[in-house]
């Protein structure tokens, strides 16, 4: 399995408009963070989490235009799913389907409706909405007959439910707050976790430092990375120093080998 961590920056990325803070002005890559989105490779199988507002961007920079299989959408949150149209160039290749429970599809329906009208303009991304489930496992699957099931993690994202993925010993979970304590069972065996940290002090929707890192102990990963970070987690070679062993802060463009 190759993950490939596309954007690792939380919804207003790093550096933020305006800020003339260190990170913000780092000449340091690690440094410079697209909003939270990752590309999960395995058994022939390629799989997009979430598809956000850098989407294009990353794409450019990943420099590995291959088909997609399938996207997956934790939520709606315009840092989560603002790319959607991006997925254009992917379409010459086939259809991509987009994986995501039904409050959050009806509200992608809403907001992109040319996306999945019954007579599509010519041009529009030739995507489908496939409506998924907490806790129930679904498929995956490509043309050639490769195939990958999927597991659905309900977290929440302050009081918005929201999903995680599991796929294989690998599980991606953004913008968690807490964790119905059901679903910790659904995380045991992995050997990664990629994991939100939003910043070493409190938030009313996402986990700090302190609280991933309590949750990275109790769910027991072999190696764990935290995601969609602001610049208030401090220079990446600073605060990387302050980690346990066998867990890190993530950056832009890293690829995990499993």
């Amino acid at each position: 399995m190759k993950i490939t961590i596309l954007g690792s920056g939380t919804s207003t990325g790093v550096p933020e408009i305006g800020c003339k803070c260190p990170v913000c002005t780092s000449s340091d890559p690690r440094d410079n963070r697209l909003r939270c989105s990752g590309l999960v490779e395995t058994d022939g199988i390629r799989i997009l989490i979430d598809c956000g507002p850098d989407f294009r961007e990353q794409m450019i920079r990943l420099n590995d235009f291959k088909p997609l299989d399938g996207v997956l959408i934790s939520h709606e949150h315009y840092d989560h799913v603002g790319g959607l149209d991006d997925l254009r160039p992917f379409c010459r290749f086939r259809d991509v389907p987009v994986y995501a429970e039904q409050y959050t599809a009806e509200r992608l329906r809403q907001r992109i409706p040319y996306c999945f009208a019954e007579h599509l303009y010519p041009g529009v991304p030739r995507i489908t909405l496939e409506e998924i489930v907490p806790d129930a496992p679904f498929i995956v699957s490509n043309p050639e007959g490769k195939k990958v099931e999927v597991m659905p993690i309900r977290v929440m994202h302050g009081k918005l439910p929201i999903l995680g993925y599991r796929i294989g010993k690998m599980a991606w979970i953004t913008d968690m707050l807490t964790m119905p304590e059901s679903e910790y069972e659904l995380l045991q065996g992995l050997d990664v976790l990629v994991m939100n940290a939003l910043r070493p002090g409190p938030h009313t929707t996402h986990q700090n430092v302190q609280e991933a890192l309590e949750n990275t102990k109790r769910i027991g990963a072999k190696e764990t990375y935290f995601i969609h970070m602001s610049h208030q987690i401090g220079l990446h070679a600073d605060a990387e120093q302050y980690l346990p062993p066998h867990v890190h802060f993530a950056y832009d463009g890293l690829t995990i080998q499993r």
